[in-house]
């Protein structure tokens, strides 16, 4: 057998490999097929069953309750990031008086559920409506919209504190010894050359932790907050028709989608100058 002829038989991937991929091919195709069907029957489902007046009866409900759904979203997580800024602070000190309260904060709030965090704020604090009234904080304790608010604000700091703690960890060390070296002073070190670096690597986890708080906000229609599943379980509880569960997946879908679309927008917007 002739050198090249070696050479060439040594090159070709062997017969198995090329079994195993074309039966991997075909089980994608099929797993691709079959939620295309499953697609298709879902239209097919909801076209056939479309009811003009439930839809125009719960349209509008399902809308407002989007609307709460956002607005209780986009509260949490500005108010989350704003609170997260002194945890991180806390968690990156050398002083335990500050990195332990911090790390406390963080795992216990990213180690236990939202669901029993938001009923810890709403049926636990109800059992000191003395004292808070005393305080003058029962007013605010006693609104279930208040309480969501609150859960999910100190919920998701936990985990953008511990994402941006992440991010800026990220930076190598000399990026802060050489801007020291040039004479700036910390202030501007973190706000001009080392939160910019950090808030790129923190972008994808910060649109997941968002993605997961729109998903999670289904909590709070047990507090009785009407949000886009609060009015979902009220439309299927007077119609008895699940496809109001199916319509509220597709808002939710969408909103992901929509949010999903406009992460790799930043993205690519903000990390267009590391592709040169």
């Amino acid at each position: 057998m002739s050198v090249a002829k070696k050479l060439i038989d040594a090159r070709m991937p062997p017969p198995i490999m090329a079994r195993e991929f074309s039966k991997t091919r075909v089980a994608g195709l099929l797993m691709m097929a079959i939620w295309l069907l499953l697609g298709i029957s879902i239209i097919f489902f909801l076209t056939s069953e479309w009811d003009p007046e439930k839809v125009a009866r719960y349209g509008p409900r399902y809308l407002s309750g989007l609307g709460v759904t956002l607005t209780l979203v986009s509260i949490s997580i500005v108010l989350g990031a704003l609170l997260s800024l002194p945890v991180t602070y806390g968690r990156m000190s050398s002083s335990a008086w500050l990195s332990a309260p911090a790390y406390g904060y963080v795992y216990f709030f990213r180690g236990t559920p939202l669901i029993a965090q938001l009923f810890l704020i709403y049926y636990g604090l109800g059992e000191f409506r003395p004292q808070l009234q005393a305080m003058g904080l029962w007013g605010f304790f006693r609104e279930p919209w208040n309480c969501a608010i609150l859960a999910f604000t100190l919920n998701t700091a936990a985990y953008q504190a511990e994402i941006l703690r992440g991010a800026l960890q990220s930076v190598p060390r000399g990026q802060f010894e050489g801007a020291q070296a040039l004479g700036l002073n910390r202030f501007v070190i973190y706000w001009k050359i080392i939160l910019p670096q950090a808030l790129i690597v923190a972008l994808r986890p910060y649109g997941n932790e968002i993605i997961l708080m729109i998903k999670g906000s289904a909590i709070v229609a047990i507090i009785t907050v009407f949000d886009l599943f609060g009015e979902t379980r009220r439309a299927f509880s007077r119609t008895f028709d699940f496809q109001t569960y199916i319509w509220a997946a597709i808002f939710y879908l969408l909103i992901v989608e929509v949010l999903r679309n406009l992460w790799n927008w930043l993205e690519a917007r903000l990390t267009r100058h590391l592709k040169r």
